[in-house]
């Protein structure tokens, strides 16, 4: 009979993996937009990041059969989190792949549209993809201390912090995407303006996305004691 702890550390193990594979994808992003802008190994980029991507469906699905195949005696009669909170978790993590698929779809849209990188719009649209690099790093904190928590039925996890940051490196990204889309649409300014509202309304719906991923961390926690993921009214006060 599998133990609680085994189905935890199973658990968390797989994601851990899993959440470093988002991370090498999604960080190939703006060096996919450096490349291209010096016409410097972009399509091979390309294809890492098509790769990458495909690892990360495997993976996940690995993960999603780790939770549904899973009874009473793999997770542990005592482990009421994950018991409880089964179907918001597969949610979260059909949630979760579509960080890596995002990415590879922007990836691909500017290797089709070959927009002018010595513009203004390429350049806010090559800091939000920063923006986004330094925020999946973060949410892979915040989802493995998230997972651990509710993996663990006597696990605690303060999750606050990361989160407040994505919140405010998404708010960085929205502005850069009105930049963005202001300056390709200023008289005269680039040709086929409409290219770069595209991609701009791409990288920000990826933001979105992992902004999104917070919320619904949020969610979850506020039925669980153990794990911390809003701040109190208090603690803004203060």
């Amino acid at each position: 009979m599998s133990t609680d702890a085994s189905f935890g550390e199973r658990l968390e193990t797989q994601t851990v993996a899993y959440l470093d594979q988002i991370d090498d994808c999604v960080a190939l992003l703006p060096r996919a937009l450096d490349e291209y802008a010096s016409d410097d190994e972009f399509r091979e980029t390309v294809d890492e990041i098509a790769a990458l991507e495909s690892e990360c469906d495997d993976r996940v699905r690995e993960i999603r059969g780790t939770i549904t195949d899973a009874g009473p005696d793999d997770i542990g009669l005592l482990n009421t989190r994950i018991n409880f909170n089964e179907s918001a978790l597969l949610d979260f993590y059909n949630e979760l792949d579509v960080v890596p698929n995002h990415t590879e779809r922007i990836a691909q849209e500017i290797a089709m549209m070959r927009p002018d990188a010595a513009v203004p719009p390429f350049r806010d649209m090559r800091e939000m993809a920063t923006r986004i690099a330094e925020m999946t790093v973060i949410l892979g904190d915040v989802v493995e201390g998230f997972v651990r928590g509710l993996a663990r039925s006597d696990a605690t996890a303060t999750l606050t912090e990361g989160i407040a940051r994505i919140r405010a490196l998404e708010s960085e990204c929205d502005e850069l995407r009105n930049a963005a889309i202001e300056s390709a649409f200023a008289e005269d300014a680039v040709d086929q303006p409409l290219v770069y509202r595209e991609i701009a309304i791409l990288l920000d719906e990826l933001a979105n996305t992992i902004e999104d991923l917070t919320d619904r961390i949020v969610v979850i926690a506020s039925k669980e004691p153990g794990i911390v993921a809003e701040r109190s009214p208090e603690t803004d006060e203060n």
